[in-house]
């Protein structure tokens, strides 16, 4: 249709034709139609002068993109393990039932579609979900009760009431980088007055590692991207934090936006980049506005935009990246590949990011945690932010505590702190096991919670997910295992297949179907995951597997419907679609010896 023609043609010309804002761009379009239409992939296609397919592979490839149809109110609800545990199965089943439709469905006028998206980063308040795109928290039978209402009334989600969108930081406890203080421009500053080399050994003495989880050392990487060829180089801030139980970077760039900017405009000149961008998860758009103020405000003070500070051949500015739905991105090669207006594909390394990385130029990539302390190291001083920690593990550790604890939130810790010291702080009581790291992370047994959040111990890239004795681990370990299966990208067969494997086994055990030949596929497929998979998705997705068969093997022999090895293939079940659609439950139905 011409309107929607000119409506595409826009929104092309607002992002200046540029084929690397791609996905920026689709993100525009499903937020005005609903979804990509083949009209619209032909018409984004000819105007950026990209492959037809290339723009129908990325807006497929993204779960807030998509080309099928949703319905004009689109619902999705989390599927995080914390929000499943604080009740969200039966909110989500009112508000299907309150519309007659089952999960995916998009109603017959098209009016609501419902859905499940694996975590919103918001474990601290859930359950929650979203709402074409906007985050509601802290849901209720009443809060239900209300949307569903809405929904009928066809009331548009920007007139809701604003405290239905309310999200709280829960900051539980400051330490050394959440508490002191720094200026605007401060640690800049301090870094122009160092020199690039300079400030490049403070972060090296500082052993700055990186919060992201890989724990690469932040002066090194800073060093190689230096001493990399080409005259461009770029800082990107990954603030993509997908891993379930992890909403750290949230409240960082909701109170500390400043000092992340800062730390990568300290990057930026240590480097000698000129561009930098921050890569906000898809889920953030709230934050949007409150960013873009900040960008601005340090514009007009000179922090930003050529010459900062008045240094001739210093500038730097940051754009802002929106992701749309697919934690691999989290990875720092497929979130390169998202800046560039592709499917989000880890990439084969080496090379690595710092020699080619952003439009194959010299490329630094920073967690958003790793940067803030950047910032006050460059301030203040290696000795400092060595004074804090461990030999080993410098400086603070933010924790993001969810799950069966009184009080919810982000705890600031120096490295070292017990496990039994955060439990205590947070409120737990009869704790069974916790999830550090989110799924990818590691799983400790009661027996170890005297164990220390360490990078020579027990490394964690934020998320401390607790479960008490009432929990069912193995039901957990089936949230992970599905979360994994959704989460592949597909391109590898050992994560594609593996990932699918592990989260059937799962399913037939969290059912009691299962055997011992399971658990022993079990571990087969998610060890053979760890040592070939192409990237970190695969090679940790069978860590919640290995860890609970190590750590909780009671709770899977409890479960086995026989401790023979029996054929995992039922084919009365196998026929069950079969029998739905020919509204057939007699005798003959059914595989010899089954059914009634």
């Amino acid at each position: 249709m011409p309107s929607e023609s000119a409506g595409i043609d826009t929104i092309v010309t607002e992002h200046k034709n540029d084929p690397t804002r791609l996905v920026q761009i689709l993100r525009d379009v499903v937020a005005t139609q609903g979804f990509v239409r083949p009209e619209a992939i032909t018409a984004i296609a000819h105007a950026l002068q990209l492959p037809r397919a290339r723009v129908e592979g990325v807006a497929g490839f993204y779960a807030f993109l998509g080309t099928e149809p949703k319905g004009r109110f689109h619902v999705l609800f989390s599927d995080n393990v914390t929000d499943v545990m604080a009740g969200s199965l039966e909110l989500r089943r009112r508000l299907l039932d309150a519309f007659h439709l089952e999960l995916g469905d998009v109603s017959r006028d098209g009016l609501v579609s419902i859905d499940v998206i694996s975590c919103t980063g918001l474990c601290d308040q859930g359950p929650a979900m979203l709402v074409n795109g906007r985050a509601i928290p802290r849901l209720t039978p009443a809060r239900i009760g209300a949307i569903s209402a809405l929904i009928r009334g066809r009331s548009p989600v920007e007139e809701w009431p604003d405290n239905m969108f309310r999200i709280d930081d829960h900051i539980e406890r400051k330490d050394v980088l959440l508490s002191t203080p720094l200026a605007r421009g401060e640690a800049v500053a301090a870094a122009i007055a160092r020199g690039a080399d300079g400030t490049i050994e403070e972060i090296k003495r500082s052993n700055l590692r990186g919060r992201g989880g890989a724990g690469f050392t932040t002066g090194i990487k800073w060093a190689a991207c230096r001493a990399a060829p080409g005259a461009t180089r770029f800082v990107v801030c990954n603030a993509d934090e997908g891993e379930p139980g992890t909403f750290k970077d949230r409240v960082l760039l909701g109170a500390w936006a400043d000092l992340v900017f800062e730390g990568m405009t300290v990057a930026a000149f240590a480097v000698g980049a000129q561009r930098g961008f921050l890569y906000l998860r898809g889920e953030y758009p709230f934050l949007v506005p409150h960013l873009r103020a900040a960008l601005e405000q340090r514009r007009s003070e000179g922090l930003l935009g050529e010459r900062i500070l008045g240094v001739e051949g210093f500038g730097f500015d940051i754009e802002l990246h929106l992701g749309a739905g697919a934690y691999v991105c989290g990875e720092e090669s497929a979130l390169i590949e998202s800046l560039e207006g592709k499917r989000g594909i880890p990439r084969n390394r080496p090379p690595y990011p710092v020699t080619r990385g952003y439009l194959q130029q010299p490329t630094v990539v920073n967690n958003v945690e790793t940067l803030a302390a950047a910032a006050l190291i460059a301030k203040l001083g290696a000795e400092w932010f060595t004074a804090v920690g461990t030999p080993k593990s410098a400086g603070t550790k933010i924790l993001s505590v969810s799950g069966d604890v009184e009080r919810p939130g982000i705890y600031e810790y120096p490295f070292g702190v017990t496990m039994q010291q955060v439990l205590d702080d947070a409120g737990a009581k009869d704790t069974q096991a916790v999830q550090v790291g989110g799924p990818s992370g590691t799983l400790l047994a009661r027996r170890e919670l005297g164990r220390r959040i360490a990078f020579e111990d027990v490394p964690s890239a934020g998320a401390f997910m607790v479960f008490d004795g009432s929990r069912d681990m193995l039901a957990v370990v089936e949230n992970f295992a599905r979360f994994f299966a959704h989460e592949s990208c597909g391109f590898c067969t050992p994560c594609r297949v593996g990932t699918t494997l592990v989260k059937q086994m799962m399913g037939r055990l969290v059912e009691g179907k299962g055997t011992r030949r399971d658990l022993k596929d079990l571990a087969k497929v998610s060890k053979l995951m760890k040592t070939t998979s192409h990237c970190g998705l695969g090679t940790t997705a069978g860590n919640p597997v290995l860890d609970a068969l190590e750590k909780l093997r009671p709770s899977f022999d409890k479960r086995l419907a026989s401790l023979e090895v029996l054929p995992s293939f039922d084919l009365d079940e196998a026929l069950a679609p079969a029998r739905e659609v020919t509204a057939r439950e007699d005798v003959d139905a059914h595989f010899p010896g089954e059914g009634s």
